[in-house]
């Protein structure tokens, strides 16, 4: 599973490579440049990689100022699917990403605003 290493400001370390786009972590790889359809909002359509690997638990970094907002319909899918949600700053949501010891533990990672 990644370890992400240090998150700045537009910056995440994860495993020694830096990204500098908003990125998808799942437990089998990472995904870089990940786009939302709509911009700092986050629709249910933007989480089809991850839905699709069915994690315990997923972390939301709403960006360092924690301005991507996350739709009702994304949190209603999440607990139907049985997903345990926890929406953060991506300032402290990197720290409790680290911090989870389920072996199937996603990450939606916003790096700027």
């Amino acid at each position: 599973m990644a370890r992400i290493n240090s998150y700045s400001f537009g910056f995440m370390d994860v495993d020694g490579v830096a990204y500098t786009t908003d990125l998808i972590i799942l437990p089998s790889r990472v995904i870089p440049n990940w786009w939302r359809k709509e911009g700092h909002t986050l629709c249910v359509e933007d989480l089809e990689s991850v839905l699709g690997e069915s994690p315990q638990v997923l972390v939301i970094g709403t960006g360092y100022d924690g301005r991507l907002r996350v739709t009702e319909e994304v949190k209603e899918t999440a607990r139907r699917a049985g997903i345990r949600l926890i929406i953060e700053p991506t300032l402290s949501a990197w720290k409790t990403f680290n911090e989870l010891e389920e072996e199937r533990k996603a990450g939606a990672f916003h790096l700027t605003c």
